[in-house]
């Protein structure tokens, strides 16, 4: 019985032995399976189209760092909506996603997105991060420097008579009376004044270098100077027939194209268009266009605002840290310059904008520059959250002044009194 007993013992410390080395074995290989999971982290990117990284770059930043990247190209207007109803359920609909400047106040008021920390010495070295800056902290770090530049077809200009480029609207005004009296251009300024978001855009460049402030400190419309810049626009597309009327239901890349075939001769526009309208791939007026800063008034030499594009980190992403990783790359000196080579993306790095002028792979940098000094924001105390609220109202008000449906002044009370119901 003792032996029996003894024999049983043995076989049952074997089978427990056994079993303890094959659960062993079982870890191992479970660890090592988690442990190459781990190493193809991945990650979604929503971006519009001209933000897409080429699959070279996406290659170069997987194999840097083990992450891979989808890119979920979408349309710019839509992005927003997307964002909203995702974090309507708390979901990301991304980890990593377009942040248009004028979405920082109604996102950051959200807390929708992670805030990204960022050194003191870099973000000096990258100054429209202040515009993605929410209550002292970081939505988003800015990969497109646009601003408003002017441009025009030289050649138009010199065939009616006009040898300098034009400092004041009055003198692009005129100007453009003459290409238009000599057929040179039917419709010689280009504008968008369709009912979406450029068209708001487009009143408040055209108020602040023509009149000068769009709003007073305390946040209420300055009525006279937005009267006039509305006065001025429906005056050029409805009397003078200056501007297009197909304009009224076109999007502002379609507006800013007729420039670039040569059937416009004026626009106010992004400041990518510096690279392609000497871009051979891009335009017909190669050689026959420059860059040159946006008029003034004589008094107001002349007046721009910042629209830089950024990417963000959903608050509702389960890849932060891989997301972070990936924005800090993407809107690294190094990716910037190779950003501005594939898209025309203007960097927001100071250092890679620099390096691009001395290359002279941006002609016409010098002008870029000078416009940049004059960068101001036309909001008293920054981006309102209330603001695609107040820009709906605008872009609607214009595009159906230009219609004939409005007046101007109605247009200008239209939008006066929504800025006083929202402030």
């Amino acid at each position: 019985m003792k032996k029996s007993r003894v024999r049983i013992l043995s076989i049952v410390c074997c089978v427990f032995l056994v079993s303890v080395m094959l659960t062993a074995c079982g870890n191992g290989k479970k660890e090592e399976g988690f442990g190459k999971k781990e190493e193809q982290k991945e990650i979604v990117v929503m971006v519009p189209p001209w933000a897409e990284p080429s699959s070279e770059l996406l290659k170069e930043f997987t194999e840097k760092t083990g992450i891979k990247v989808i890119i979920n190209i979408v349309g710019w207007d839509d992005i927003r909506n997307k964002v909203s109803i995702a974090a309507a359920g708390e979901t990301a609909p991304a980890d990593v996603i377009e942040v248009d400047w004028s979405w920082v106040g109604e996102f950051g008021a959200a807390d929708w997105f992670e805030p990204i920390e960022m050194p003191e010495e870099e973000i000096e070295g990258m100054p429209t991060v202040k515009s993605f800056m929410y209550n002292d902290q970081i939505v988003a770090l800015p990969y497109a420097n646009d601003f408003r530049l002017a441009y025009y077809n030289t050649e138009h200009f010199e065939q009616a008579g006009v040898t300098e480029a034009p400092k004041t609207w009055d003198e692009v005004y005129e100007a453009c009376k003459k290409i238009k009296d000599q057929g040179i251009s039917n419709y010689p300024i280009a504008m968008t004044l369709s009912a979406t978001e450029a068209s708001t855009t487009s009143l408040f460049w055209m108020t602040l270098s023509k009149y000068g402030d769009i709003f007073n400190d305390d946040f209420t419309l300055k009525k006279e100077n937005v009267l006039g810049a509305l006065e001025f626009v429906n005056k050029m597309v409805n009397d003078d027939k200056l501007i297009d009327p197909a304009s009224e239901n076109m999007k502002d890349v379609e507006v800013y194209g007729k420039l670039t075939a040569g059937a416009t001769s004026f626009m106010i526009g992004p400041t990518y268009y510096i690279g392609l309208i000497n871009n051979p791939d891009e335009s017909q007026i190669v050689g026959k266009a420059s860059a040159m800063l946006v008029p003034g008034n004589g008094d107001i030499k002349t007046a721009t605002f910042a629209l830089p594009e950024g990417i963000g980190v959903s608050k509702y992403s389960e890849n932060k840290e891989a997301a972070k990783e990936f924005v800090n790359w993407y809107t690294s000196p190094e990716i910037q310059i190779k950003m501005y080579k594939e898209k025309g993306n203007i960097p927001t790095r100071t250092k890679a904008l620099q390096q691009l002028i001395e290359s002279g792979d941006i002609v016409g940098g010098e002008v870029l520059i000078e416009q940049s000094e004059y960068i101001a924001s036309p909001f008293p105390g920054g981006i309102p959250q209330w603001y695609s609220e107040m820009s709906n109202t605008i872009y609607n008000s214009v595009n159906q002044m230009v219609q004939g449906a409005m007046t101007p002044e109605q247009a200008c009370e239209n939008i006066e009194k929504k800025v006083a119901e929202l402030k």
